[in-house]
Parts: structure tokens; C-alpha cells; sequence
């Protein structure tokens, strides 16, 4: 059996659905937006 820190570290990393880039990821976070493009500026 896989230990779970080793299953969490090799996922692969979150990728935004608009632009494309890697995601900083939040621990309360399940947004699929990066920062740049869920800016209410935008």
C-alpha cells in the first residue's frame, strides 16, 4: 500500500481552466481559477 504523503506529493499540479498556467493551491480552495484570471478586475 502507497503511503498517503507519497500519493499527495506525486499529483500532478493544479492547472487553471482559463489560461492554463500551474495553480498555487489553498488548503480551502476548490476553485479551477488561477489568481490572475478570478481577479474581479477582470
Amino acid at each position: 500500500m502507497i503511503n498517503v504523503i507519497e500519493f499527495f506529493r506525486n499529483l500532478p499540479k493544479k492547472k487553471c481552466s482559463h489560461c492554463g498556467h500551474d495553480m498555487l493551491e489553498k488548503a480551502d480552495c476548490y476553485g479551477n481559477l488561477c489568481d490572475e484570471c478570478d481577479h474581479p478586475a477582470r
